[in-house]
């Protein structure tokens, strides 16, 4: 069955997608490190614009950290793409 993907979908997966980030000692300094926030901030950061599209476009900046969230999830690596166009400064992502 293939998921449809709506903004409460895409804003769930971005949301589920950070907390296995915050859960894993490797990846979380690295998405500090790449955003510029501390651990305490992410919580008000996730409720910024963009700042879940952003989530997305780390995992998708970096295939093997999408994998494995996908494989641990049983998620199709193709809904990251489809969930970043949906959410709020997501739609740059052919902008480098």
């Amino acid at each position: 069955m293939k998921q449809q993907m709506n903004l409460e979908n895409a804003q769930d997966l971005a949301i589920n997608a950070l907390v296995f980030l915050a859960q894993d000692s490797e990846l979380l300094p690295r998405f500090l490190a790449l955003t510029g926030i501390t651990a305490d901030q992410i919580r008000q950061a996730a409720q910024e614009p963009g700042f879940l599209a952003g989530v997305l476009q780390f995992y998708l900046a970096h295939e093997p950290t999408l994998m494995r969230y996908c494989a641990a999830r049983e998620t199709d690596p193709a809904l990251f793409q489809q969930a970043l166009r949906l959410l709020p400064g997501g739609r740059q992502e052919d902008v480098y």
